[in-house]
């Protein structure tokens, strides 16, 4: 009588699943009183083809130029950046979704991983006190992860 035979890709499984359980109870355990700079927004979980690429906003620092005028440099990831398809643009939204601003982007940045771009001169009405931004691929619109940001003076 003969053993079966074992998968030698088994043991890698089994480490490969061990670990991302141990990543997985790390960052759980910072517990809901963590604080960060920035909040970010998970991908939107809408689409689940594995084929859809959005990009993800990094970063995002916000300049007071007037008393409801402001400035954005947005950091941006679209690791798929090629001609054929690239983050296109970003929008800054208010805390009710509200496009407050947009910035256009005409080509690719398939060699500039992550990159920033501004845009100033967006006029944000008084009593808005944070801001969201969003990034846009110019083949699936609007996605990725966000970025919520406060507005300086306000």
């Amino acid at each position: 009588m003969t053993s079966p035979a074992i998968n030698p890709s088994l043991p890698f499984v089994v480490f490969l699943l061990s670990a991302t359980l141990a990543v997985t109870g790390c960052s759980a355990a910072a517990g809901p009183n963590s604080t960060s700079e920035l909040s970010t927004s998970p991908p939107s979980s809408e689409s689940a083809d594995p084929g859809t690429f959005f990009p993800d906003v990094e970063h995002v620092a916000v300049t007071a130029s007037g008393s409801s005028t402001f400035s954005f440099a947005v950091t941006i990831s679209s690791p798929y950046d090629s001609p054929e398809q690239y983050a296109d643009g970003w929008r800054v939204l208010s805390p009710e979704g509200t496009v407050l601003g947009e910035h256009t982007l005409s080509h690719d940045h398939a060699t500039e991983q992550p990159f920033t771009r501004t845009q100033s001169g967006v006029e944000i009405p008084e009593g808005i006190t944070e801001v969201t931004v969003e990034g846009r691929d110019q083949a699936n619109g609007y996605g990725g992860t966000t970025v919520t940001v406060g507005l300086p003076g306000r």
